[in-house]
């Protein structure tokens, strides 16, 4: 199958195609800078694509000639992020409808259970990009994670960053709210699953099956991580805590801000049908536990060769990784 990634050079598309192209996939991925692709082991390995999905006339070029599009653009930085993130997706969807691709596949945020008006602008603009994939006419394929678990994911450094430099970590009331993280892993087997999935999309929950508190989340990952999580409850609004997180990380403000202010709700999933129908029958998500102890250990970069197939984890740190997701003492790539 002829497949057009574009967000390849992000955290999931860069574990995502040397799947696609192990599993026999042409692969076109897509760049803002071209430039960015010789970083990466499977370069020589895909067509790369300049793309701003701003630029219209350029995603259709994109997706010229592919039986599938699978959609991995975000923007959490900048006044209006929700603007771009409608527009690219109506240039993207607009683009597939020319090429008369098959399928679209997009990874979104868990929907918590609650009335649209009342979600952050982060899960609003994730879900409106749903909405306008589709609407296009195209078979859609939408997969919805919460935190997804793996060196180099943002939400996962933010924890990782403000374990290790908060010994004692004050916990806002509204952090008893749920969570159900899934690994990367998993999230990168259910994308390429859902490029020949049968019947004409729909929409998944992709997590873990396991529900547990942000708080008892901090304290299993301190655990796994060879620290202790001293927790003291407090009555802190999610504003604040929005303005203060970003001192204590690298990860940019915008992007904790924006994170920080969907927490307040229950992020879990309805069912978990993607297991069967994405993962195959006889699968099982991995852990949580397990996801963060493969999260935590030393990378294994053997294998990573210029066809991109190698036998990196995707829950483990890449080269290519920003340098804000480096682990401590990891030397820039």
């Amino acid at each position: 199958m002829r497949v057009t990634v574009m967000g390849a050079g992000g955290y999931i598309g860069s574990r995502l195609v040397p799947a696609l192209l192990a599993d026999g996939h042409e692969v076109t991925a897509t760049f803002t800078d071209p430039a960015r692709a010789r970083r990466f082991p499977w370069a020589g390995a895909v067509r790369v694509a300049g793309l701003d999905v701003a630029d219209r006339a350029a995603a259709r070029d994109a997706v010229a000639g592919s039986d599938a599009l699978v959609y991995l653009v975000h923007g959490l930085a900048g006044p209006d992020f929700t603007t771009a993130d409608r527009e690219g997706a109506y240039n993207a969807a607009h683009a597939a409808v020319r090429a008369r691709v098959g399928r679209i596949v997009y990874l979104g945020g868990l929907v918590p259970d609650v009335p649209e008006g009342d979600l952050s602008p982060h899960l609003r603009s994730r879900l409106e990009v749903e909405q306008v994939f589709g609407d296009s006419g195209v078979p859609t394929w939408a997969l919805r994670a919460a935190m997804v678990v793996g060196a180099g994911s943002t939400s996962f450094e933010i924890m990782r960053q403000l374990s290790r430099r908060l010994p004692v970590q004050v916990v806002p009331s509204w952090m008893r709210s749920a969570v159900e993280p899934v690994a990367a892993s998993d999230v990168v087997a259910a994308l390429a699953g859902a490029l020949t999935a049968t019947g004409a999309g729909r929409t998944y929950d992709v997590g873990s099956g396991e529900r547990m508190s942000y708080a008892a989340l901090l304290r299993l990952y301190a655990r796994l991580a060879g620290g202790r999580a001293l927790q003291v409850p407090a009555l802190l609004p999610t504003a604040f805590v929005a303005r203060v997180a970003p001192l204590f990380t690298d990860v940019p403000a915008s992007t904790v801000r924006s994170l920080v202010a969907s927490l307040r709700h229950d992020m879990v999933c309805r069912d978990e049908d993607y297991v069967q129908d994405l993962l195959g029958p006889g699968s099982r998500p991995l852990p949580v536990a397990d996801a963060i102890a493969r999260a935590l250990a030393a990378p294994n970069l053997s294998g990573s060769g210029a066809s991109g197939a190698g036998a990196v984890d995707p829950l483990g740190p890449l080269p290519t990784d920003p340098a804000w997701a480096r682990p401590p003492g990891r030397a820039p790539a």
